[in-house]
């Protein structure tokens, strides 16, 4: 093994001067040794340590380190190390230079064709047929032609290529700085990321890329490892590698057994120090990407993504066949591995997005479809009528012959003909499009950073617009985590605030003073305030720094106690994680004995505590009728006033016989409890108006929390997201799980679109029923609208939900790096207000976008219409291909500028949020596009046929080739243009409101874009000449044709005054995708375990039952309406009313992973014993609609047919109580003394 790690040293980049013989005088090792070191693993790895430095401590003595005070900070042996063993740092892959971008513009399919149009032209132009008169030819050439007129032949083709040049390049350049801000972006997040090294005997947090190897790194739970290490200090560390190895499994990590530490790994539990070995592209992270080759990257970025989605990575396989076959071998298990900051930069590059396309995404993709299709069909007839017309108007009616010398005249009009129908196509595809959805994502980003949002993946912004639920944790995002203990029960007293040390028995202060200084890590501590008068800093763990202010409160010092042990004399550490949540600590005494200190959620503990301290500070029995009174007397009330209640208990243990570590239950069990407190996490200031903000947006709030139930519903009534009277479900993780799986333990959708409709607070949460919860809702369909779910996460263990969320949120301040890595933004200053904030800038995303829409479409439909009835009736455009170019350069770029940058307002949260399926293009805006167009086709049409007589002027119909412009197709290109403009004032509100000019000053970028519009209008016009088709108009003519333009704002209040529900005709447009695509989708995710034929069988299925499920639905809407179920409607408090929940699910979604273990094992006892009492519960109980067994008349709606349903033989109800207490110690008695209504603890059966 050793020697095939040996072999990729050949693909280290080395850089000048890194031979052998330089840093053995230096350093007593080298890149090498320490390279093929770190390739192995476990029994292999401490062999290798043990040949060749004998242990660790020498190890750290060769790389000139020290195990307890780290690297001196000596700038001049810092940058020796990055000399000899490199920097921390991968280079990223170079961007695209600007030419490339153009090149890329370039490809643009209809630019393509009116190149290769514009060329021939240019060329035919220049063709003069040989002598010979022309009037052999007919009349077509004939006309005012003089030699001038003739040379300028070339100007139209000309100018059609630069136009095309001007798209391109406005287009490069939108990439560009779009690139340019991304890269900006990435390097924020990655001056962001920081880690806690020891330098000089101190721990300071530095940025990821300033580590070298030799320095002594602190991990703790949550950390991503920014370079590969070796262990030398840990407690209970356990790592993620399935980002290098692809196993799900937690790998333990110890000194004793495997002391090897990977960059790009994630710690999910334990803490210790390590030394590093490997940095930058010598860490096993670099060596992958070294490998990948970053000239390559091009290919990987597709290949890289789907490896890490397939669990293999083939590409690596195909790389590494040009290289030695040993490393291929080598390579084979590994994932492709992304670590730290290269992992961000991977992820940005590669443009596979993390989920599903976005909705907004979606929505336009179709649409630009279905207009393109449409465009293409016009411009096609448009070239066919213009040229049989002219076939036979020349060949038949005429009568001519065709002759050779004619030819290229012949061919000279076909090519305009052609340049006619390829002008109409591409002004009726909205090329504008993507433009707009970048411009408005990228000014909103930018802007958000000021709100406090740091936006990842760019579509998040977007999709916030359209979230239908946001579950958020409670610690830190909703309260301030600042925490302080506030009331405490010790010696058998309860005291409502802090007591004196001598009002408490000194061996008990003692003893709280030992077990919170050592069982908290050593990380969280209170240092002294930052301006004089300040509150103390909390550093590290919020809750552990509660208990070490009750310490000082104390009067006692906790950092004496720490000097006395420090972290290396701790014996065994279990830390905290979300299964246990609880963290112990043993240490040895003088006398060779053990004390075991324990800490953790107050119910969770004292079912493990046998004794009590009482007010003598002696042991003594407690007994479950004690632990009883405790709840109801010390631990509810603490709770009912939002208080998190954590137990402090100790445990004597013999040294003979020698306890077995590893025999978790039986070690911390038998416990004396100390004391129990009550820790105030008070709730921030602006949350409950936010939450207001939402529920009035339409968004519901759900608290999601690892807390207490009584804790959670306290401070979810403060926040106001239950309040008094509704109609709610609180309920923990275990009921909930109970809940949600059938008898077999399975998790299903059915069963989870009972409860979640109510459920506002689920507590004592784990990680697990967070993601279940999540994908429930994203994956329900009782409710017409799919949901958009957002979730906020700051623990290692909302990394699962935060991805499967639509939007994820990770805290900027106290997140982890694992769940920063699975957010889609960050919130810099961990506050829920600014998520609402992500959702007024979503939904301004969303209206820009429509606003562009609604403006683009009124003139694409005019355009084209124009350009086609104007080509069949006058075999000419009346708009040229250049003033069409230039149109849609206004209407593209110019507009979508300027439309796309309007500032949100507070007015925008006081819709409901628009949804999956809701249309791009409302109704109200298909009335105003329509009412508009048919505007300016009268208009136009008026000016084309009539409007040398309204002018008196010459007629510009029937003009032969390359004749000189008139003023009178000058008019109405001229009239068009303002018309566009005024429209695009219009355009600023789409939903029907009266008056456009509302805020038009807080948009400078709008006003100067429309000015500056009318400025270049009135050059083109007067100076345009021949390349523009435009003739000089005088004062009169531009009057008229501004006043032609005003009435575009009048015409709008006309429009406006049409109510929208009288016009049934008007259809929306721009739906998200079809459920059917979007089924396609989900089959093919589970694309293994179908087959074909299957996935046919299925379709029909679906189909059969998706008609039938329509039918159903339009007789429950016509019942509904006849009957008064929608009254309440309007309340948004009982937004989710019983009603809902009448729409059956279309789909049983059956969990992929059955048999989740429940978090406790009576569970499955409760299980059986729950469905014997269901019996009972029925016969108490009105059939409700879910209650009757689904008879013939309701084909069950299986998505999956290849599996039988479970018949239903009693009905599944839901458990009426919502703390399901059996003979545990438990929370939520149904009677509690809270003030709160009764529907809090029993709540409405469905």
């Amino acid at each position: 093994m050793g020697d095939l790690g040996n072999s990729t040293v050949d693909f280290h980049p080395k850089k000048p001067g890194m031979d052998k013989g330089d840093h053995e005088g230096d350093f007593g090792v080298t890149v090498e040794e320490l390279s093929s070191l770190m390739e192995l693993r476990g029994p292999e790895a401490l062999q290798k340590i043990q040949e060749n430095y004998t242990d660790t401590e020498t190890l750290c003595h060769r790389l000139k380190t020290s195990p307890a005070d780290g690297l001196s900070d000596n700038p001049a042996d810092l940058e020796k190390r990055r000399q000899v063993f490199g920097m921390n740092f991968i280079p990223p892959k170079k961007p695209k230079t600007f030419l490339q971008l153009v090149w890329e513009a370039l490809q643009d399919v209809t630019l393509i064709i009116l190149e290769i149009a514009a060329i021939i032209s240019l060329g035919l132009s220049f063709y003069q047929p040989p002598g010979g008169d022309s009037e052999a030819c007919g009349n077509v050439s004939s006309g005012a032609e003089d030699e001038g007129e003739a040379e300028a032949g070339w100007i139209e083709g000309a100018a059609i290529l630069l136009s095309v040049l001007c798209v391109v390049l406005v287009t490069a350049f939108n990439d560009w700085s779009k690139e340019k801000q991304f890269r900006g972006l990435q390097s924020r997040i990655e001056q962001e990321q920081r880690f806690a090294v020891v330098r000089n005997g101190t721990v300071i947090q530095i940025p990821v890329a300033e580590i070298v190897v030799g320095d002594i790194a602190q991990i703790k739970y949550g950390d991503l490892l920014p370079a590969d290490g070796v262990l030398i200090q840990g407690n209970d560390l356990k790592i993620d590698e399935s980002s290098l190895t692809g196993e799900s499994d937690h790998v333990r990590k110890s000194i004793a057994k495997d002391p090897m530490l990977l960059s790009g790994t994630h710690v999910m539990e334990g803490s210790g120090k390590m030394v590093v070995t490997a940095v930058g592209v010598n860490s096993q992270t670099g060596i992958i990407f070294t490998l990948l080759g970053a000239g390559e990257m091009e290919e990987e970025k597709k290949d890289c993504k789907k490896g890490k989605q397939d669990g293999t990575l083939e590409n690596n396989q195909n790389k590494a066949k040009k290289q030695d076959e040993a490393v291929a071998m080598e390579m084979q298990p590994l994932k492709s591995a992304e670590g730290g900051e290269v992992e961000e930069k991977e992820k940005k590059k590669a443009s596979v997005p993390k989920k599903e396309k976005s909705v907004l995404q979606g929505k336009l993709t179709k649409l630009a479809v279905q207009i393109g299709k449409a465009g293409l069909v016009m411009s096609a007839i448009t070239v066919i009528i213009l040229m049989l017309y002219f076939v036979i108007e020349t060949f038949v009616i005429q009568g001519m012959t065709w002759l050779t010398e004619c030819t290229p005249i012949y061919v000279q009009y076909f090519v305009k003909f052609f340049i006619i129908g390829v002008t109409v196509l591409v002004v009726a595809v909205p090329e504008g499009l993507p433009l707009a959805v970048t411009i408005s994502l990228a000014y909103s980003v930018k802007k958000m950073m000021k709100d406090n949002n740091l936006v990842r993946h760019l579509d998040a912004c977007e999709t916030m617009g359209n979230a239908t639920a946001i579950c958020s944790d409670k610690t830190g995002t909703l309260t301030t985590n600042r925490m302080t203990v506030v009331q405490i029960y010790i010696g058998d007293q309860l005291f409502r605030e802090i007591p004196r040390p001598d009002q408490i028995n000194p061996k008990i202060v003692e003893l709280i003073t030992s077990a919170i200084a050592v069982n908290c890590a050593y990380t969280s501590k209170i240092m002294a305030a930052d301006k004089e008068g300040g509150l103390p800093k909390q550093v590290g763990n919020k809750t552990e720094c509660a208990l070490l202010g009750l310490v000082l409160d104390l009067k006692q010092e906790y950092q004496a106690v720490r000097e006395q042990i420090p972290e290396e004399k701790l014996y065994k550490v279990y830390t905290f994680n979300s299964v246990r949540k609880s963290m112990s600590t043993v240490i040895q005494m003088p006398d060779g004995s053990f004390r075991l200190y324990s800490k953790g959620a107050s119910e969770i503990l004292l079912k493990k505590c046998s004794f009590v301290l009482g007010r003598d500070g002696e042991a003594r029995a407690f007994r479950p009728r004690d632990k009883d009174e405790m709840v109801k007397k010390v631990i509810e009330p603490m709770a009912c006033n939002g208080l998190r209640t954590i137990c402090i208990a100790y445990r004597e243990l013999p040294a003979d016989p020698m306890p077995d570590w590893d025999n978790e239950t039986d070690i911390v069990s038998n416990l004396i409890c100390i004391t129990v407190v009550g820790i105030e996490d008070p709730v921030r200031a602006e949350v409950p108006e936010a939450i207001r903000k939402c529920q009035r947006a339409g968004i519901t709030v759900r608290m999601v929390t690892g807390d207490n139930i009584n804790t959670a519903r306290a401070i979810a009534a403060k926040c106001g997201i239950i309040h008094p009277g509704d109609d709610f479900l609180c309920m923990e993780g275990k009921e909930f799980n109970r809940r949600i799986r059938n008898e077999k333990g399975e998790i299903e959708q059915e069963l989870i679109d009972k409860v979640w409709p109510k459920l506002r607070v689920l507590a004592r949460s784990s990680p697990t029923d967070k993601h279940t919860l999540v994908k429930g809702i994203i994956d329900s369909t009782i409710l017409e609208q799919r949901q958009v779910v957002a979730v906020t996460g700051d623990g290692t263990n909302d990394g699962p939900a935060l991805k499967k969320a639509d939007v994820g949120f990770a805290m900027g301040i106290a997140g982890t790096d694992v769940a920063k890595e699975a957010s889609d933004i960050i919130l810099t200053d961990d506050n829920f207000s600014s998520i609402v904030k992500a959702v007024m800038w979503g939904r301004n995303v969303y209206d820009s976008i429509s606003k562009f829409l609604q403006f683009q479409l009124t003139v694409n439909v005019v355009a084209v219409i124009v350009a086609f009835t104007g080509a069949c009736i006058t075999q000419d455009s009346p708009l040229k291909a250049v003033q069409m170019l230039w149109v849609n350069l206004i209407m593209d770029t110019f507009a979508s500028l300027a439309l796309a940058t309007e500032p949100p307002t507070e007015a925008l949260l006081l819709r409901k949020p628009y949804g999956r399926n809701n249309p791009l293009i409302s109704r109200t805006m298909m009335k105003n596009i329509l009412g508009h167009a048919v505007f300016q086709l009268i208009i136009i049409f008026t000016l084309l046929f009539v409007g040398e007589k309204i002018f008196d002027i010459d007629s510009g119909r029937n003009a032969p080739l390359h004749s000189p412009p008139s003023e009178h197709y000058t008019i109405i290109f001229n009239t068009f243009v303002l018309m566009q403009l005024f429209n695009e004032i219009n355009a600023r509100k789409i939903h029907g409101e009266r008056n456009v000019f509302d805020g038009i000053f807080s948009n400078p970028i709008f006003c100067s874009i429309v000015l500056g519009t009318f400025a270049i209008q009135i050059v083109i016009v007067q100076f345009g000449g021949k390349p523009f088709s435009c003739s000089p108009l005088n004062v009169e003519q531009w009057l008229w044709c501004l006043f032609v333009g005003m009435g575009e704002l009048i015409w709008g209040q006309v429009i406006a005054s049409v109510p929208t529900h009288q016009l049934k005709c008007l259809k929306e447009a721009g739906h998200g995708p079809d459920p059917d695509e979007i089924m396609d989708e989900d089959l093919a995710e589970d694309e293994d375990e179908i087959d074909h034929a299957e996935r046919e069988l299925r379709r029909g299925q679906i189909l059969w039952f998706r008609g039938l499920n329509r039918i159903q639905t339009q007789i429950r809407v016509v019942k509904a309406f006849r009957s008064s179920l929608y009254d309440g409607i309007d309340r948004p408090e009982s937004r989710n009313s019983i009603h809902d929940f009448q729409a059956h699910p279309e789909f049983i979604i059956t969990d992929s992973v059955h048999n989740i273990p429940l978090i406790d094992e009576t569970d499955v006892d409760d299980e059986s014993e729950r469905s014997n009492h269901n019996h009972v519960r029925v016969a108490l109980r009105h059939p409700g609609p879910h209650s009757q067994p689904q008879g013939p008349q309701r084909p069950p709606r299986s998505r999956y047919p290849s599996r039988p349903l479970r018949q239903q033989s009693l009905p599944v109800t839901l458990n009426c109580n919502n703390n399901a207490a059996e003979s545990r110690v438990y929370l939520g008695s149904s009677v509690s003394p809270c003030p709160v209504s009764p529907l809090h603890s029993l709540e409405t059966c469905l």
